[in-house]
């Protein structure tokens, strides 16, 4: 029997997640454990997996190490970045955890950092010749000759925080000047809709699986459903392709009249990924069979048609001195 130990940062509110990955090495037939990482000792998430550990802000010079020091204590084969802010930053460091043995399902820091660029990520895919909602600068928009509605969000950002409608130049010109560092993008029109996507190590797309976001809460799918839409599929191949995708990625796009158009692309698991696990898109088995060295075999198309997720708030109670029992990960150099 093979032992797997897979490690995840930023548990956060990722119970299903971590859940998924528990339940995927017990479904294989193999040992490991499940080890969380997160800077909040009262993040759910850590409860969930076998062993946690507190560690720092990605930005803390101290952060890479100590995830080492993870790495190398719990003899970790698999690494799982799941925020935006930490996938650049692993992309860099991909080739050096693997030396250790260690597999980063991540893609290149050069994806990261276009993915969490709105600007950089619209000017991509519009010269791939991929369709992408229209985004400008502040300083290049002719404001007396737009035309409303138009979007605006954070130039880099994430769950929706600072995302705005624009209905007139009044409120254009107020949240140019306070959203910091903004893009504008075209208002797009439709049915919202996220695919999942993951990629094997060698950029092959193994499965896309597109799910209408029916309720949105905090930038999170609280409602959605599956559909097998070939078109939808088939433009996930060409993005993922085109981003040189490892590992799993979410886009979101508008679909009006059968016309797609992305709005954004995140190169990591997404919120609604339950929905997708579900429907038989068993992303956590398969990166733990691809790091076995087991090949799977793209299975775009299947997966459950028409599933339905109606999410709901459950709750975890700890004892004031499990939560105070919890201390800061070190670095161990």
């Amino acid at each position: 029997m093979r032992e797997i130990n897979v490690l995840m940062t930023a548990a956060s509110r990722r119970v299903h997640l971590i859940l998924a990955f528990v339940q995927a090495l017990k479904r294989l037939g193999m040992k490991g454990n499940v080890i969380t990482t997160d800077m909040n000792n009262l993040s759910p998430g850590l409860y969930f997996s076998d062993r946690h550990y507190i560690v720092p802000l990605t930005t803390d010079p101290q952060y890479i190490p100590i995830i080492r020091s993870v790495c190398f204590k719990e003899r970790i084969h698999l690494l799982i970045p799941t925020i935006d802010d930490e996938l650049p930053l692993f992309g860099r460091y991909a080739e050096s955890f693997l030396v250790t043995g260690v597999w980063v399902a991540v893609s290149s820091a050069r994806t990261g950092e276009i993915c969490n660029d709105k600007f950089l990520t619209a000017q991509f895919l519009s010269e791939k010749g991929l369709p992408v909602a229209r985004t400008w600068m502040p300083a290049q928009l002719d404001i007396p000759s737009l035309t409303y509605p138009l979007f605006l969000k954070p130039r880099s950002g994430r769950g929706s925080v600072g995302a705005y409608r624009i209905s007139n130049e009044r409120e254009l010109r107020f949240l140019l000047d306070y959203i910091p560092d903004p893009v504008v993008q075209e208002y797009l029109f439709g049915r919202e809709f996220t695919i999942d996507v993951l990629a094997d190590f060698s950029g092959k797309v193994i499965s896309a699986v597109p799910r209408e976001r029916l309720v949105i809460r905090s930038g999170v799918t609280d409602r959605g459903q599956t559909w097998n839409h070939p078109g939808m599929i088939d433009l996930a191949v060409r993005v993922a392709e085109a981003l040189e995708i490892r590992g799993p990625a979410n886009i979101q796009l508008k679909l009006h009249n059968e016309k797609a158009t992305i709005f954004e692309v995140n190169p990591r698991f997404s919120g609604g990924i339950p929905l997708t696990i579900a429907a038989g898109g068993d992303f956590p088995a398969w990166l733990i069979e691809m790091r076995c060295g087991r090949r799977v075999r793209p299975c775009l198309g299947k997966f459950a048609d028409g599933l339905m997720m109606a999410c709901y708030e459950s709750a975890i109670f700890l004892p004031d001195e499990a939560a105070r029992a919890v201390r800061p990960m070190t670095a161990q150099l």
